[in-house]
């Protein structure tokens, strides 16, 4: 068949890179993933050879992502990386049946954590004609990107392209629409806008189950905090994100400050909409580090027991190698399960740690991934772990969950540090089931509809022939991540 996106198959289907989701620097690759990355086209190009076929018609297939995993595995076992690992048969590669079964499921995929920016939204208005956001998508091979005197690249984040990537090049089920921290009137998105997205879903009928909406509350802004009726009133929308190292003058706040986090709590619980979105870890910079820590989350998860806490990232810093539990260390992963532990929450409270960025990063990273989700299901619980991509800032979720689907713990770190196996059972309730509970719906109403749907059948007639462009559209430079946060109220989306 014809392939529009990458018909020489020159971008592999599990993205190894540098892009950040622009919350902060992205961080090169090391010498091992970058010696992934050559082992698996060196692969790619074998196996397609063996069995006749395209590198593309190779790499749109499950025997490429797992030519790709494959090839993972053996550049970390060369540096000597055993802790975590890509768990499927080695004839993967060759054998379609092999690939299918380990990359392939039948989950439940509920993403607490999306986004897309409005291409010609009234962000655009608040910077120079000339100025050029995200601008590294016109050498990301975004079909999209013909201009050279537009912002036609922009279009490579929008919802249309979302949809695309979400619901048809993925196998999400549900996604939660998240917001940025801004000034009200620099909003890279607004709630309007993310409405409008969702009323482009909601057009394709039976479709309003598949997307919903938080409502961006920044308690320390002025404004914010009164505008959390008209949020719930006249969009719906089923929990609050909010950032607490973020403020408009730089300064950030604590959850339970009495001038600005308890007002918000205390309102969010009057309006009956009791989900609190909490960005914790990725620091913006040194100004409000000390914010982005979970000091907080454990102080009020035990003051408000009917409240939700979601924490997303969960307190994750890119670039710190993440070992096993560390009391002494309030950085990270640990500052997060130290909260917890300390104000004797426990497992199966009502603290939640999403993976949005997280787990993406800890791709390239199989020895702290194995350690982060090792030890946020022992002292949070196996109940109590979300599956999120941030995607679109990584393209399609896809890899993120085939990676995800294939990932086990080595044996003998389970014993040493009493760490569960990452079972079939425990990654369908992670990869979606666990968000059902917070965010209150049934089960069995979404195993009705999902599956039978607009979405479905665009999807199943879609996957006859797909043509995946396995881009990532976030900013992968230094370069490119100022020239983000200079159009985006000075700090990244």
């Amino acid at each position: 068949m014809k392939f529009v996106h990458d018909p020489e198959g020159t971008r592999l289907p599990i993205k190894l890179d540098s892009t950040s989701n622009g919350e902060y620097v992205p961080i090169p690759l090391d010498k091992t993933s970058k010696l992934a990355n050559r082992m698996a086209h060196e692969a790619a190009s074998a196996n397609a050879h063996r069995l006749g076929v395209s590198r593309r018609e190779l790499l749109v297939s499950a025997c490429g992502a797992a030519t790709t995993l494959l090839a993972f595995n053996a550049a970390q076992a060369a540096a000597g990386r055993g802790a975590g690992f890509y768990s499927l048969a080695s004839e993967a590669g060759l054998d379609k049946y092999a690939a299918a079964e380990a990359l392939e499921g039948d989950e439940f995929i509920f993403d607490v954590q999306g986004h897309f920016v409005n291409p010609t939204g009234a962000w655009l208005d608040k910077i120079p004609e000339d100025a050029r956001p995200l601008s590294g998508m016109e050498q990301a091979g975004c079909a999209l990107a013909t201009g050279k005197e537009d912002r036609s690249y922009l279009q490579c984040l929008g919802p249309d392209a979302f949809i695309q990537d979400v619901f048809m090049d993925s196998d999400t089920d549900l996604m939660v629409l998240s917001f940025v921290p801004s000034k009200r009137d620099e909003e890279p998105l607004t709630i309007e806008e993310a409405s409008a997205a969702r009323s482009i879903v909601n057009q394709m009928k039976d479709n309003r189950h598949r997307l919903y909406l938080h409502g961006r509350v920044n308690p320390n802004q002025d404004g914010d905090l009164e505008d959390m009726d008209r949020l719930k009133e006249e969009f719906g929308v089923v929990a609050w994100k909010t950032y607490t190292q973020w403020g408009p003058d730089g300064t950030g706040y604590w959850l339970d400050d009495e001038d600005t986090g308890i007002p918000f709590l205390e309102k969010a619980r009057a309006l009956g909409v009791k989900i609190i979105v909490i960005h914790k870890g990725i620091p913006f910079g040194p100004q409000s580090y000390e914010h982005s820590l979970c000091d907080d989350i454990g102080r009020v998860a035990k003051r408000y027991p009917d409240l939700k806490f979601l924490v997303y990232h969960s307190g994750f810093v890119p670039g710190q190698a993440e070992g096993p539990y560390d009391p002494s260390r309030n950085e990270g992963v640990d500052s997060l399960i130290k909260t917890v532990v300390e104000n004797d929450l426990g497992r199966h409270s009502n603290v939640y740690a999403e993976l949005g960025s997280t787990w993406r990063f800890l791709m390239r990273d199989p020895d702290s991934a194995a350690h982060t989700l090792g030890k946020l299901i022992k002292y949070l619980g196996e109940d109590n772990v979300l599956w999120g991509t941030d995607s679109i800032w990584y393209g399609s979720p896809q890899d993120q969950i085939q990676a995800f689907r294939t990932f086990q713990i080595a044996e003998a770190v389970r014993e040493k540090h009493g760490y569960q196996g990452l079972t079939p059972e425990i990654k369908r309730k992670i990869f979606g089931l666990n968000a059902l509970v917070p965010y209150e719906i049934d089960e069995s109403l979404i195993r009705q509809l999902v599956g039978k749907d607009n979405i479905s059948l665009a999807r199943a007639h879609y996957r006859e022939h797909p043509d995946p462009h396995y881009r990532t559209n976030g900013p992968k430079t230094r370069r490119e991540f100022l020239n983000l946060m200079r159009w985006s109220g000075g700090r990244a989306t």
